[in-house]
């Protein structure tokens, strides 16, 4: 719970200060007079008054943050002031300083980025493991063994790439080129899959696996590397370095077979040979029960020794700077167009809203990322940071995109758009995003 609460903190403090920051920054340069500085809402914890006169304060949600510059419309203002007021400057200045926000997110995804890139980039090679039949995958020759190149014109060199293009591909109808390395072979084949509205309304866990693939693992071996106290395995004698060879006179390859008879045996007696060494022993395993989604499962409290990857999967490129920044915008880049192509799906309906996420995924998935590493939590920030950026971005009354609607419109019309046009506008956004809110915080509560 502590490292959920951090990591939010941590991901959504610096990500809203950057947002915020980039308003000030662009404010204080067209010569407006900035009030308060905040992040976060409700009551102020720490408050510091700056040289300028603005009160910058650190509140008690840390959901969120704002400016508030001087304004004609929220208040008098002194007449020796008003060159300082927000309304008193040029449309151009004002779309500048709205749109400085956004623009913050995206250059501090940039740099995360480029600090991946700097730190260097390792991935597993996407070679296939498994092809599953009825699948968009399986109108291709590709077998297990064989390494995916390119998916969709794009080139893929990991399974996070394979992944991004697929999320790019959902809702598509059409033909897409599949070019890929066959095992054992030098030359590249090429085929082709036809897409109808793929999974449109569908809400998959794993796209890879939705499309037909199966990431290739090395074999797991039955071989035990930790066993935990007090738990059924160490009740029955395993020790560590004992290697499984069969359950109920069942041959044991792998480890996936062990799993699968102590899940499907709870509280039922096993028996299990063992070699220990160069002695062959016979242990009897009572799986103790446990609740997993609904369903009771037997465990046993061991630890498996981990596989070895074959080294040539392992794809590890360093950057210099100039490089790790081409790296930073190209990301960005790639993550903006996903994230708008993403919010346009959902507006067709090709995207079901049931994907939609509130600050408990954002919670649990920041969480995930910091145990996962510096790099995933890099990684989830910059992705985070985009997000912020596009979604600010909507044309929709309260976000900055809506202001930048209105002064679009005033930029042409060489006039402001109503004040009454304006307050009903924000009323109407100010609904829709309190709903898009609740829709997306009930997702949050279904998915626990």
């Amino acid at each position: 719970m502590m490292l959920n609460i951090l990591s939010i903190v941590v991901a959504l403090g610096l990500l809203i200060t950057f947002h915020e920051f980039g308003h000030f920054f662009v404010a204080r340069r067209c010569g407006v007079k900035v009030l308060r500085f905040s992040v976060g809402f409700g009551k102020p914890i720490y408050r510091y008054v700056g040289k300028t006169g603005t009160e910058f304060t650190l509140a008690m949600i840390p959901l969120g943050g704002y400016v508030r510059m001087l304004d004609e419309r929220e208040g008098n203002v002194s007449a020796e002031l008003r060159n300082q007021a927000f309304n008193a400057k040029n449309v151009w200045q004002r779309i500048a300083i709205v749109a400085a926000g956004p623009v913050a997110n995206f250059i501090l995804a940039i740099v995360i980025y480029a600090v991946v890139a700097l730190l260097g980039v390792q991935s597993i090679a996407p070679k296939v493991g498994k092809v599953d039949q009825n699948t968009p995958i399986a109108q291709t020759q590709i077998q297990a063994g064989d390494e995916l190149i390119s998916l969709a014109g794009e080139s893929v060199t990991s399974w996070e790439d394979v992944n991004l293009v697929l999320a790019g591909l959902i809702g598509k109808t059409g033909t897409i080129i599949v070019r890929y390395q066959p095992d054992g072979l030098s030359s590249l084949q090429e085929d082709t899959v036809q897409l109808n509205r793929w999974l449109v309304g569908d809400e998959p866990s794993n796209l890879i696996r939705a499309f037909g693939l199966s990431p290739w693992q090395p074999e797991v071996l039955p071989i035990i590397a930790q066993v935990v106290d007090d738990g059924a395995a160490s009740a029955a004698g395993f020790q560590s370095g004992d290697k499984i060879l069969e359950i109920n006179n069942q041959p044991i390859s792998n480890w996936q077979q062990v799993v699968g008879l102590v899940q499907a045996n709870p509280n039922k007696m096993l028996s299990v040979e063992v070699q220990r060494s160069q002695d062959f022993l016979e242990l009897l395993l009572l799986p103790k029960s446990t609740e997993q989604n609904g369903k009771t499962i037997g465990y046993a409290g061991l630890a498996v020794v981990p596989p070895k990857w074959d080294e040539g999967l392992i794809r590890e490129r360093y950057y210099g700077p100039l490089e790790a920044l081409s790296y930073g915008v190209a990301q960005t880049s790639k993550m903006v167009s996903l994230t708008a192509s993403s919010i346009g799906k959902m507006l067709q309906g090709l995207i079901s809203v049931d994907n939609l996420s509130g600050p408990i995924t954002i919670a649990k998935v920041a969480s995930a990322s910091a145990d996962s590493g510096l790099q995933s939590f890099l990684k989830f920030m910059a992705y985070l940071s985009v997000s912020l950026g596009v979604l600010n971005l909507l044309p929709i009354p309260m976000l900055d995109g809506g202001h930048l609607l209105f002064f679009g419109i005033e930029a042409i019309r060489r006039k402001p758009v109503s004040e009454k046009i304006q307050s009903m506008a924000y009323r109407v956004g100010a609904s829709l995003l309190f709903a898009l809110m609740a829709v997306a915080i009930f997702n949050d509560i279904a998915r626990l």
